[in-house]
């Protein structure tokens, strides 16, 4: 009788990334190349080539996702705003049952934080944002950082009224967006991002501490 012999297991396979994976991958090559040449030489002077040739895909790749240079385009515009979106989120929530003032100032400070890491990318974004964002979609993405200081003022340890809280939310949210973007359209370089943040804190926090007054008859 033949000693019987413990086989162990033959290693698995490895598995192969799912499909998915590699399509965000090609995906995310493809915006981060059509950002650098954004940068780089503006978006009139962009062609698909280029971006194929720099995200290191095929052209046929590219037509798997995006309709043409300008679909890519505004899916850019759509993921940083949305980023930025979250990163006010985030700020607001880490403060949430503090004064309204702190937590309006560290969605300034957050804010300015995310505008300094990449600068550059941020002055062609804004410039960009003017040219392709239809109506609809800049609207429906404004009332979503509208929304997200609603929340903010919310979560306060002494909130606003309720009849005030949208249209605070709705100017201080203006305010420190059109700070910002004024500052990167009409900057010749990168903008002082000190004397931004300075500025947008004493614009909100002013008008957020006049919302506390009596209204004079």
């Amino acid at each position: 009788m033949k000693p019987k012999v413990n086989r162990s297991p033959a290693p698995a396979a490895p598995r192969r990334k799912p499909r998915q994976s590699r399509a965000h991958h090609t995906s995310r090559a493809l915006q981060e190349a059509f950002v650098r040449l954004l940068v780089e030489r503006g978006y009139a002077g962009i062609t698909i080539r280029e971006i194929v040739l720099v995200a290191g895909t095929g052209l046929g790749s590219f037509y798997e996702y995006f309709a043409g240079k300008e679909d890519l385009a505004r899916v850019c515009l759509h993921l940083r705003s949305k980023a930025l979106l979250m990163d006010t989120r985030k700020a607001a929530q880490s403060r949430a049952g503090q004064p309204l003032q702190d937590i309006a100032e560290v969605i300034i400070d957050s804010t300015i934080a995310a505008h300094a890491l990449h600068p550059q990318e941020w002055g062609a974004h804004y410039l960009l944002e003017r040219h392709l964002s239809s109506s609809d979609a800049y609207r429906k993405m404004y009332e979503r950082f509208v929304d997200e200081w609603v929340a903010a003022f919310a979560s306060a340890s002494d909130p606003l009224p309720a009849d005030l809280s949208r249209e605070a939310a709705r100017v201080s949210h203006a305010m420190l967006y059109g700070v910002v973007s004024h500052s990167f359209i009409h900057a010749p370089g990168v903008p002082d991002m000190q004397a931004m943040a300075g500025f947008a804190r004493r614009t909100v926090l002013a008008y957020l501490k006049g919302t506390r007054l009596p209204v004079s008859s």
